[in-house]
């Protein structure tokens, strides 16, 4: 049986992790872009002047989390052969964000290469894919920076042989995909701050952005899935602090019977009223330690 400081420590760690997981909007970020209905609206609203592109020249190469060091990102896609975009949503500015970016690129390059059957080790020069890196911001910012540069924010601006430049989407009030997500987080941020991290915070969220035509279409074919990618970390999180209050509980009563155990020994005091002493302990309870002490006699 764990004892109440191992129990208190158990709380604390599952508070930490709370902070150090992936966010909801993460998690939604990265789930509406994984259909290319919604993937094709996303380059649209990057590249409006391209009307002809089709999903089916639309390729996913996110980044998955299965890489030893955890390499991972939001979204990555490719359009034909031609164009690389890496975007990843971002809540807390950083402008560590640069780096990341640079990171995802160097091994989107690397499998890429491997795929294409190229090789860096000969003389004739390898083809790449043109990248363009973003990073939709969703936090409120006064200054409203058009780039993150790495050679700026790391290197005083200096000219650098090395820079890698992020351009940073905050979203409008035009409707498209972005200004949708971004609209999305809002609403479920105000929630959260109204009714904390609870079901009824989801289950907001998602009314009120299908009232007010706010990834409608999306919520709406995907309620369900929706839910349960948002509710998936509070039912973790109410399951370990169901188990964490049994075990307070179950701690308590260990020692409130070691407690009661003593005094049963003194013979100063009767069952009736060493059982009054204990919140958590009843009459029975003590009467069968007082038998577990005869027996151990």
């Amino acid at each position: 049986m764990k004892n109440s400081n191992e129990v208190n420590m158990a709380e604390n760690r599952i508070k930490d992790e709370e902070v150090a997981k992936h966010t909801i909007k993460d998690s939604i970020f990265t789930n509406l872009f994984q259909d290319k209905k919604y993937l094709i609206q996303l380059y649209r609203t990057l590249h409006p002047e391209d009307t002809e592109v089709t999903e089916e020249e639309l390729s996913d190469i996110t980044i998955h989390n299965i890489m030893t060091n955890d390499v991972y990102n939001d979204v990555g896609f490719m359009v034909g052969e031609k164009l690389l975009i890496l975007t990843e949503a971002q809540a807390t500015w950083t402008e560590n964000i640069a780096v990341r970016i640079l990171i995802y690129l160097m091994v989107t390059y690397q499998d890429y290469i491997r795929k294409t059957k190229q090789n860096v080790y000969r003389s004739k020069k390898i083809k790449l894919p043109r990248p363009e890196l973003y990073v939709v911001y969703t936090g409120d910012r006064k200054e409203r920076t058009e780039y993150i540069s790495l050679a700026d924010e790391f290197f005083g601006g200096q000219d650098a042989f090395l820079d890698a430049k992020v351009k940073v989407l905050y979203g409008s009030d035009e409707g498209d995909i972005i200004s949708q997500y971004v609209a999305f987080t809002k609403v479920y941020d105000e929630q959260r701050r109204l009714h904390g991290r609870t079901r009824k915070t989801v289950t907001e969220t998602i009314r009120i952005c299908k009232d007010k035509n706010v990834l409608k279409d999306y919520l709406e074919e995907r309620e369900k899935e929706v839910e349960n990618i948002m509710l998936a970390m509070y039912d973790e999180k109410e399951i370990l602090l169901e188990y964490i209050e049994s075990e307070r509980y179950e701690a308590a009563r260990g020692e409130a019977k070691e407690a009661a155990t003593q005094m049963l020994k003194d013979g100063q005091l009767s069952v009736e009223q060493i059982a009054k002493y204990f919140s958590n302990l009843t009459v029975e309870d003590v009467k069968k330690l007082q038998e577990e002490l005869l027996q151990s006699v």
